[in-house]
Order: C-alpha cells, then sequence, then structure tokens
C-alpha cells in the first residue's frame, strides 16, 4: 500500500483503498469483505485502525456490516436505481470440510462447517455469488433458518 499522504490518518487511506476496489469493482456489489484480522495483515494496521476505516466506509453508504455475518459491499450508486428489480437469493446448509476448508479452520477434514450462499441476479442473470463457511456455534445451536433447512 503507498504511503498515505502528510498528515492524512491511517484509517482514511485504508478506506479510500477499499472505496477504490469497491466502485473499480474489484469487490463486487454483494461481495464480503475481507475478515478485520486478513486486513490487518494487508495493511500492517491495528484493528481499530481498520474498524475505523470500514466505519468511515459505512458512513459513505459503501458497505454494510451484519453482526456475526461480516462486512458486504453495496450496490454503487451509479447502479443503485439499475439494481431495482435485482433478487438477492441467501441459502445456508450443512457440509463436510474438504482437505483445503479443514486446513484453513484448523479442523480435521470431514469436519461440520456452515456454508452460506448468496446469489444475486439482476435482470434473470447471475451477477455475483458468494459463498461463507464458518464453524456451527460452540454450544451446537444453529440459527433458525438452519434448522428448518434440508440436509
Amino acid at each position: 500500500m503507498p504511503t498515505p499522504h502528510y498528515g492524512q490518518p491511517r484509517y482514511r487511506a485504508i478506506a479510500d483503498e477499499l472505496r477504490q476496489r469497491i466502485e473499480s469493482g474489484i469487490i463486487p456489489p454483494g461481495a464480503l469483505l475481507p475478515a478485520e484480522s486478513a486486513l490487518t495483515a494487508e495493511f500492517r494496521a491495528s484493528r481499530g485502525t481498520i474498524r475505523q476505516a470500514i466505519a468511515a466506509l459505512r458512513e459513505a453508504g459503501l458497505v454494510s456490516t451484519e453482526h456475526g455475518r461480516g462486512t458486504y459491499a453495496a450496490p454503487r450508486a451509479s447502479e443503485a436505481g439499475s439494481m431495482q428489480g435485482s433478487e438477492l437469493e441467501m441459502r445456508q446448509r450443512k457440509v463436510n470440510a474438504d482437505p483445503e476448508l479443514a486446513a484453513l479452520f484448523g479442523v480435521e477434514v470431514g469436519t461440520n462447517l456452515i456454508e452460506q450462499e448468496s446469489v444475486i441476479r439482476w435482470k434473470g442473470t447471475v451477477g455475483a455469488v458468494t459463498r461463507e463457511y464458518r464453524l456451527p456455534q460452540a454450544d451446537g445451536r444453529v440459527s433458525a433458518d438452519l434448522r428448518d433447512f434440508p440436509h
């Protein structure tokens, strides 16, 4: 990441970089932003600084944060009107960790994970597909919508 301009707060430089990625489509509308831990490593910044950058993006209407799910890029302002008629489909299911997911989570192959898939369709065409994986809650509970999901 380039050195920020003199006097510019670090969080603002990070927010500007993330804004550029969202506006250019590197992070497409509806896509999950990298986790705070990934952003702290990428930008070599503290968690608080990353949170300030995300808060600035949220205030600008570029992202929205769902507690326990992450931060998602919002539709671009230039597309907001044209996104009317778009559909968001979300599905959740239990899956077994393959070798790659097991390595990422630090668990054994075959461990139960929750997969959440988001599909954004616009005028009948798929615009983006996002898959998010997480471990079930430590107490063994699953969300109400997952209990009703066939598996």
